[in-house]
């Protein structure tokens, strides 16, 4: 806990605290990157990635965590870390439901012990994709392990907390370490190599949001709930573009210029891996009548995230000039 012990010591830090689970994720980046911004006192709990300038913890490790927030008094709590892939969890059920929902039930009990507002990210997945969109307090009904186990992540986060918060959202992108990072960057490989016909799925309706228009909504939820103890329950929040990930495949090879002729869609229901619902839109309006959000236009997003992985850079000058 030695970097905990230094920014403990460190007069000059101020006085808004945030801990940030899964710190080292696509998502937990963003957050940890946006508060900080902000001038909030962050910590970043990691476990598998080395990042020196994160604390290394197991959520699973009860008495570790509960140290750490009484060590550190965060006064929020954004609860990243998870397991997300759908098909792993198929594969890894018990141990996707240890970290998704016991370690997400106990941080709740945790958080409330030491007075800190928790936000649970969790999942559009929740739902079955047959009446969208769907408003918070739609009946969930997932059709996947993973829908299941966050789920119950977030009846045992309320449950153990009454004033936490759950946060939904659908599939995220945005500057990733690795192209297979994201559900969404991973297509820009196939799209590159137009010598080769690429099928994409042209059935599931999804809508793309950026891991930074998240993490806003998230420091807009954890200021407003410094000032109205009223800020609880369950948000949604979304990109409002709704696109397959054909039509995905589509805007990146339009956002820098590419042959697209070789991309393929594919419209029958998907028969391989988890089950996905076909759209599960998240009605996104508690937050915006609170005048809670943010969106980056996908083009634009996307353009910024997959440059850095652009393999012919003889299509910088049509990109940008």
């Amino acid at each position: 806990m030695g970097l905990l012990t230094a920014l403990q010591d460190d007069a000059s830090i101020p006085e808004k605290r945030v801990l940030v689970t899964g710190a080292t994720g696509l998502l937990g980046r963003a957050v940890f990157k946006e508060f900080k911004l902000y001038d909030w006192n962050a910590v970043g709990c990691r476990y598998n990635r080395a990042r020196p300038d994160f604390v290394r913890v197991n959520l699973l490790d009860f008495a570790a965590v509960r140290k750490l927030l009484q060590d550190f008094k965060p006064h929020v709590i954004i609860h990243c870390a998870a397991e997300r892939r759908p098909d792993v969890v198929e594969n890894e059920f018990e141990a996707a439901t240890q970290l998704n929902v016991a370690a997400s039930g106990n941080l709740a009990k945790e958080a409330g012990m030491v007075g800190a507002f928790l936000i649970y990210i969790s999942t559009d997945y929740v739902f079955d994709g047959r009446k969208p969109p769907y408003r918070e307090d739609d009946s969930p009904n997932p059709l996947n392990l993973y829908g299941k186990t966050k789920l119950d992540g977030e009846r045992a986060v309320l449950q153990n907390n009454q004033t936490a918060t759950v946060l939904r959202v659908p599939v995220l992108y945005g500057d990733v370490e690795k192209l297979e990072e994201s559900a969404v960057t991973i297509m820009f490989e196939k799209v590159q190599f137009s010598n080769k016909s690429a099928n994409f799925d042209h059935w599931q309706q999804r809508f793309p949001t950026h891991v930074m228009d998240v993490a806003a909504v998230c420091r807009q939820l954890a200021e407003r709930r410094m000032q109205d103890p009223s800020i609880k329950g369950i948000f949604h929040w979304s990109g409002n573009e709704q696109m397959t990930k054909f039509e995905m495949a589509c805007a990146m090879a339009d956002a820098f210029n590419l042959p697209s002729s070789h991309l393929r869609s594919i419209t029958d229901s998907p028969v391989m891996g988890a089950p996905r619902p076909q759209n599960a839109q998240l009605d996104c309006s508690r937050l915006e009548k609170l005048g809670i959000g943010q969106r980056t236009p996908f083009l634009i997003g996307i353009k910024q995230c997959l440059w850095p992985f652009l393999i012919d850079k003889r299509w910088r000058q049509t990109v940008f000039h």
